[in-house]
């Protein structure tokens, strides 16, 4: 005989509300001006609940992240046949994102859900060295698979984050040079 589930019981409709709440408050008024009130207003929900499953608005606007409902198709890689060319177009959109209102915020919410939640920064760095990216970067290496994989993925996503927490404009060719130090620089047909 299976026991009872002890806690509160997680309404998947409750839920995505919520999280279609929070990304849509985002869109219209950035981070700073969203709200745990706002949020339960616009879901439908009392507050109680959201702080039940997310206890800041940090977490919930990284589980929007996780499942899609922000960014769009600024996570997905362009694949040109040029990994290194594919990789700094994909920072520098992630740095025009930064560069945005709503893209500090975003930045904040995702260093805060990560540092306050060890879960969250788990699927947040799975979700970022995800599959596309770690295969594109294979690539741009000459097919380097393992911790050699690992470290550069690492040593590049914490370059981005470094960058775009000094708040400096970085321009394509910025990337580029990100990325050959990264990855080594790209050699000369023979």
């Amino acid at each position: 005989m299976a026991l009872p589930r002890s806690g509160p019981v997680r309404s998947e409709a409750a839920r995505l509300a919520i999280l279609e709440a929070a990304a849509s408050l985002f869109a219209e008024s950035g981070y700073e001006h969203l709200t745990m009130e706002g949020i339960a207003r616009r879901a439908g929900v009392g507050k109680q609940t959201i702080y039940r499953w997310w206890p800041t608005k940090g977490d919930v606007i990284a589980e929007a992240i996780l499942e899609g409902r922000l960014l769009g198709g600024r996570r997905d890689l362009p694949d040109t046949g040029d990994a290194r060319t594919d990789l700094a177009a994909w920072l520098t959109d992630l740095f025009t994102l930064r560069a945005s209102p709503d893209g500090e915020g975003l930045l904040r919410s995702l260093v805060a859900a990560a540092a306050g939640s060890a879960e969250t920064g788990r699927r947040l760095r799975a979700e970022i060295l995800a599959a596309p990216l770690i295969d594109r970067l294979s690539q741009a290496m000459g097919g380097v698979g393992g911790a050699r994989l690992d470290a550069a993925a690492d040593a590049l996503v914490g370059a981005v984050i470094l960058r775009a927490l000094s708040r400096e404009d970085f321009d394509h060719d910025d990337m580029l040079v990100l990325v050959d130090a990264i990855v080594g620089e790209r050699t000369p047909p023979r």
